[in-house]
C-alpha cells in the first residue's frame, strides 16, 4: 500500500484509488412529478461499473429546490460565533425538540452568486454586515437523491452588532439571535447538540482552523490571526 500525505493510499481490488474514474452515465427517461416549493423527478439512467460493464437500468427519484447558501459569522477579536435559532419542522414531525441552533443559511436566488448570497443571508439573519468572507467548501446536500449543494463559507463580523431578533415576516421567520464563545460552541457540537449538518461542519472546521493558528505561533488572544487560504474559486465581495 502507498503512503500519501496523510497516510497510506487505499486500494480497490488491487488498482490505485487514485486511477480509478468513473463518467459514462446514459439517461434513459426523465419525469417531472411534481412542482411545489420543492421539484419531485423520476429519472430512468444506467453507468458504468467498476468491474467493467453497464449497469441494470436504475429507478431514481430526484429531489431539488436550488443551492444553498451556510455561513458561519464569525468575530475573531472577540473570538466568538453568532448562530440562529428557529423552529424546524423536520425534528418536530420525528417527535425531537424543534427549535434548532444553527448557522446563517438560505438559497441562493436567481441570478445570485453563493457570495452574495452569503452577505444577503447574514443581514437578514443577524442584522450584521460581512466584513470578510471566505469559503470553506461545496458540497452535496443528499447526494443519493438531490443534484442541490450546500456553499458553505466563513464570514468575519462585528458580533456586537448582531440583532437579538431577525428573520423576514413574509417568509414567517422567526429567528433568535445568540452570540456564543468559540470554546463553548464547539463544545457543544462535540456534545451531539447541534443537529444540522452544515452547522456542525463549519464548527469544527473552524475549530481545526484556530488549532492550526495556534500550532503556527498565533495565540488565542490576537485580535486578528491570519485568515484560512481562500479557495482561488470562491466568488469575492466587491
Amino acid at each position: 500500500m502507498r503512503r500519501g500525505p496523510f497516510g497510506p493510499r487505499p486500494r480497490f481490488a488491487g488498482v490505485e484509488a487514485s486511477r480509478v474514474v468513473m463518467a459514462v452515465v446514459d439517461l434513459l427517461e426523465k419525469a417531472l412529478l411534481h412542482r411545489g416549493f420543492f421539484r419531485l423527478e423520476r429519472v430512468r439512467l444506467r453507468h458504468e461499473r467498476f468491474a467493467g460493464g453497464m449497469s441494470p437500468a436504475l429507478d431514481r427519484e430526484v429531489v431539488s429546490r436550488g443551492d444553498i447558501v451556510a455561513v458561519l459569522p464569525y468575530d475573531p477579536r472577540r473570538d466568538e460565533v453568532v448562530l440562529v435559532e428557529q423552529f424546524r419542522v423536520g425534528p418536530y414531525l420525528a417527535a425531537e425538540h424543534a427549535w434548532l441552533r444553527e448557522i446563517v443559511a438560505g438559497l441562493v436566488e436567481p441570478g445570485e452568486s453563493p457570495a452574495e448570497a452569503a452577505v444577503r443571508e447574514t443581514r437578514e439573519e443577524i442584522g450584521a454586515e460581512i466584513a470578510r468572507l471566505d469559503k470553506i467548501g461545496s458540497y452535496f446536500l443528499a447526494p443519493h437523491q438531490s443534484p442541490d449543494r450546500v456553499h458553505l463559507f466563513l464570514g468575519e463580523v462585528d458580533a456586537s452588532l448582531a440583532s437579538e431578533y431577525a428573520g423576514l415576516a413574509d417568509e414567517g421567520e422567526d429567528i433568535r439571535v445568540l452570540r456564543m464563545a468559540r470554546p463553548q460552541a464547539v463544545s457543544s457540537a462535540v456534545a451531539g447538540e447541534i443537529r444540522s449538518p452544515w452547522t456542525l461542519s463549519a464548527l469544527l472546521w473552524l475549530d481545526a482552523w484556530r488549532l492550526r493558528q495556534i500550532s503556527l505561533g498565533f495565540e488565542p488572544r490576537e485580535a486578528n490571526p491570519p485568515p484560512p487560504t481562500p479557495d482561488p474559486s470562491a466568488a469575492k465581495l466587491p
